[in-house]
């Protein structure tokens, strides 16, 4: 029976996955992508821009591996080339994209997933998040992956499907039923996502 779970319980945040130069510059950059990625990416700004204006924390994760590669593990094992190494201007956080802020939070990751070897999840507890919202790249791997953990500890999560993107069409489509195979109403739009954002401000401007 599909489940009627509201978009946002308790307080939101929304996570930006790997909004890196890496998607705009015109090349690979050791791992593919899918046709109308960059799009996707830049869909996203209005779901930010929305999260600011109703004060939504913004985290931004960042996959960033040191030269050395000693950290990549077995992340190369599969269809991924070396990628995302420190210093390369690849790797910098897409910030004319975004509206990344000097005070943002930005937590850098060495594993797909935003939980794996981070502190990401004290400072969800910090900032009280019951419902994490996940925008960015790659559907089917940081974002997935992400979604997942996020699941199994217990948290609301949805996954904006119009500022997603992955390696394929059919790996993105893949990940996105398997997202809403874990939690129903996984799968929201930026519209949907935008109007739940303006919903959290209504109870403060009737009272100005």
């Amino acid at each position: 029976m599909k489940k009627n779970n509201p978009l946002i319980v308790g307080r939101a945040a929304l996570i930006v996955v790997d909004i890196q130069k890496a998607g705009f510059l015109g090349a690979s950059c050791g791992i593919a992508v899918m046709d109308g990625m960059a799009d996707a990416l830049r869909r996203a700004r209005p779901v930010i821009d929305a999260a600011r204006g109703s004060d939504v924390p913004v985290i931004f994760l960042q996959e960033i591996h040191r030269r050395t590669r000693v950290d990549f593990g077995r992340e190369l094992d599969g269809d991924e080339d070396e990628h995302l190494l420190e210093d390369d201007e690849a790797t910098e956080i897409a910030t004319e994209v975004v509206g990344l802020r000097p005070d943002d939070y930005v937590i850098q990751k060495r594993r797909y997933s935003g939980f794996i070897g981070t502190d990401l999840e004290i400072l969800l507890r910090g900032l009280k998040v019951e419902t994490l919202i996940l925008v960015g790249g790659l559907t089917n791997v940081c974002v997935h992956y992400t979604f997942a953990d996020a699941h199994q500890k217990d948290y609301h999560v949805r996954v904006v499907e119009d500022c997603v993107g992955g390696s394929s069409l059919a790996a993105h489509s893949a990940a996105l039923e398997q997202m809403e195979y874990l939690q129903h109403g996984a799968r929201q739009t930026s519209a949907a996502v935008i109007r739940a954002f303006a919903g959290l401000r209504q109870p403060a401007m009737a009272g100005e």
